[in-house]
Formats: C-alpha cells, sequence, structure tokens
C-alpha cells in the first residue's frame, strides 16, 4: 500500500504535530518511508489541488489530508473551510483514491492544539487511520490488493 500525506504549512506549529500524528500511525501500520509520500503545500485552499494531483498518478492508495483554519474576525474562515472540504470530496470522486479530511476548522489556536496532541487523540493520527481503513476497503470491493 502507498499512502501520500498532502500537509499545508500555514499554521505550521499545528499540522507539524498532524504530520506526525499521520506518520506515526502508517508506521504502525507497517507503511515505511518507502511507501509515504509527503507534499507540502501552502494551505488549506491548495490541499485538494494536490491530493487530487498525487491521485491521479495511479501510484498511490490513499490520501491524508492535513491542515489548519483558525477562525478569525472575517468570513474568510468560512470560505476557506468550505471550498477545502468540497474540494477534497470532488477530488476523491473523481479520482477514486479515499481521501481522509484531517483539516482542524477551530475557533482557536488552543482548540487546534488540543486537536494536534500525541498519541491517539492526534486528528493527524485520526485520518491516516482512516485513509488505511478506506484504502483497503476500496481494494476489497475492487478485487485488488492494498
Amino acid at each position: 500500500m502507498r499512502i501520500a500525506i498532502v500537509v499545508a504549512r500555514f499554521n505550521d506549529f499545528v499540522t507539524g504535530r498532524l504530520l506526525t500524528g499521520a506518520r506515526e500511525a502508517l508506521n504502525e501500520a507497517g507503511l515505511g518511508d518507502a511507501d509515504v509520500e509527503v507534499l507540502h503545500v501552502p494551505g488549506a485552499f491548495e490541499i485538494p489541488f494536490a491530493a487530487e494531483a498525487v491521485a491521479a498518478t495511479g501510484r498511490i492508495d490513499g490520501v491524508v489530508c492535513l491542515g489548519c483554519l483558525i477562525k478569525g474576525a472575517t468570513p474568510h474562515f468560512e470560505y476557506i473551510s468550505s471550498a477545502c472540504a468540497h474540494g477534497i470530496m470532488a477530488a476523491q470522486s473523481k479520482t477514486g483514491v479515499p481521501m481522509a479530511f484531517g483539516v482542524l476548522t477551530t475557533n482557536s489556536a488552543e482548540e487546534a492544539l488540543e486537536r494536534a496532541v500525541a498519541g491517539p487523540g492526534n486528528k493527524g493520527r485520526e485520518a491516516a487511520e482512516a485513509t488505511i481503513e478506506m484504502a483497503r476497503l476500496r481494494a476489497m470491493l475492487s478485487g485488488v490488493r492494498a
């Protein structure tokens, strides 16, 4: 099985921790560095493009999408959150490659950090686990081993 992780650099004090959690989960599932491709993008808005592009190569069984949006005083948060969520859904529908939504949408930096703690509560870890499960399901339904 090959998994891609698309991670936003914006709010990297959180996304770096999500990436660590995702890598730990993938490692525990038996996936090493050769099985995991990490793509860094500027922010959450760019995640769907990169996720779709890497999935379209045909060399990936699933994509873990990681980002962090923290609500501010303007409607920008709502626009980016919505665009990111809809973009990831469209990308997985178009390519047929499962993509997990590990993009935090929080009211504060403190809320974001609570979701990026080490261990089982890390949302990056949860997204990686979901990606593995869905890649296996896709493989089973298509009769292909993942």
